[in-house]
């Protein structure tokens, strides 16, 4: 690939599928492990090149306190935090020979400042600790926009927040995972409005308690098979509420063929989202 004014040379490369133990169901991220010398320009034309719905490059710490740097680029720009990007950059990270400097704890810096991971001993999961989370109401006239889009029903919509832990996501409770796995968007419409979740539980006894599904059309991704930030948030809201439990199994990508599924647990330290990490693709570019 030419470069847009870094050096060009071989670099380590990884692609991963996050939150599945089983590659090609889950969410794919492509990792370029040695990101020293790419200029911004480069970092998004890659991003951009491999359409998915990110893309992350591991530099070298500037704060003492952390292992590793990470810049996360969607196909439409950079985020200061993503989810299954820090899942999947950790696994890379560690598989590419990267140590931490604290025994049974990773530390990320990227946009939002610090992020803690952590395997799970019993599991061998990969988690991280959720960056602190902003809510505010959804003003009335575009809410009525969004449910348009998507053509819900305003008694269909239990509760409307925006929630905010670095990306933004206008986020919908619905009465039912099936009213989630129903909804058909218009993604024209969606481009021009927001970012948009949607939650819904599951009946009891399943292997899932609740089903998600995330639209980011203003981002370049119509829909992202498996999202750790608004699983993050969306944890942060309904604990909080009352409406989910301090430990519960969300599913998300059904929609899309896909079978994300993401561990969420809320402990004296904070909630952690886990996930699988996958391997797919080990080799080079050249950038």
């Amino acid at each position: 690939m030419t470069s847009l004014g870094s050096v060009v040379r071989e670099r380590r490369f990884a692609q991963v599928d996050v939150f599945t133990a089983q590659a090609l169901r889950g969410n794919p991220l492509a990792v370029v492990v040695d990101a020293e010398g790419l200029d911004d320009a480069t970092m998004a034309a890659f991003a951009r090149w491999t359409q998915l719905s990110e893309t992350t490059f591991l530099l070298p710490p500037s704060d003492p306190a952390a292992d590793y740097r990470v810049r996360i680029f969607t196909p439409g720009g950079e985020l200061p935090f993503a989810g299954h990007p820090t899942l999947g950059s950790c696994g890379v990270w560690l598989d590419h020979g990267g140590r931490a400097r604290r025994a049974g704890e990773v530390v990320q810096q990227c946009g939002v400042g610090l992020v803690r991971l952590r395997r799970e001993l019993e599991t061998g999961r990969l988690a991280f600790q959720a960056p602190a989370m902003c809510r505010r109401d959804v003003d009335a006239g575009l809410l009525a926009a969004v449910r348009a889009a998507l053509g819900l029903a305003a008694d269909e919509v239990l509760d409307a927040q925006w929630l905010d832990n670095g990306p933004d996501w206008l986020t919908l409770r619905l009465p039912s995972a099936a009213r989630v796995l129903a909804v058909q968007p218009d993604q024209v419409a969606l481009k021009s409005l927001a970012k948009v979740g949607l939650v819904g539980a599951h009946p009891a006894g399943g292997e899932a308690d609740v089903e998600l599904r995330a639209f980011a059309a203003p981002l370049g991704v119509a829909e992202d098979p498996v999202t750790g930030s608004l699983n993050a948030s969306v944890a942060q809201w309904l604990m909080a509420e009352g409406v989910l439990p301090e430990r519960y199994v969300a599913s998300q990508g059904r929609a899309l063929g896909r079978a994300g599924r993401i561990y969420l647990q809320r402990d004296g330290e904070g909630l952690w989202v886990g996930g699988d990490v996958a391997a797919c693709i080990v080799g080079t570019v050249r950038l």
